[in-house]
């Protein structure tokens, strides 16, 4: 992969409205699935941004509205936020100082393991790694600013 692009301040740099795709792959049974959609990074009350993702979840030909929703607290430093579930429990901490962080989310038996990078202003990407007794996952996300 080429250079990263470093974000000081990564609030600011994901405040905004995002399109996103997503593949799905279940490295166990070889399925393949596709997410496309839009993720808005809006103002939380108290400081932080609100992550609303919206679209539609193509799986074994169902396709299905999905979304999802976190939580990105300031963190120590500008480059840093504490993202967290809707609920607010932990989900992992997420440091773009470098434009490049690699974070793990312990989840019961399984470990989830996000690597983020972003290329430029208006593009990054994340890929996780599901693995575990029942889960042998790699999902995959492209993120392209709008307007």
């Amino acid at each position: 992969m080429g250079e990263f692009w470093p974000v000081p301040d990564v609030l600011a740099h994901l405040a905004g409205r995002w399109r996103v795709e997503r593949s799905v792959r279940d490295l166990a049974s070889g399925h393949e699935g596709h997410f496309t959609g839009v993720t808005v990074f809006g103002a939380l009350d108290g400081g932080g941004l609100l992550h609303e993702e919206s679209g539609t979840f193509t799986w074994q030909g169902a396709v299905r509205p999905a979304g999802r929703t976190l939580r990105f607290l300031p963190g120590p430093t500008p480059s840093r936020a504490d993202v967290r579930f809707a609920d607010g429990r932990p989900f992992h901490e997420l440091d773009l100082a470098t434009g490049h962080c690699v974070a793990d989310h312990p989840c019961a038996a399984d470990l989830y393991r996000g690597e983020f990078t972003v290329r430029d202003s208006d593009h990054w990407r994340s890929v996780w790694r599901v693995g575990g007794p029942a889960k042998d996952l790699v999902l995959t996300t492209g993120y392209v600013r709008e307007g």
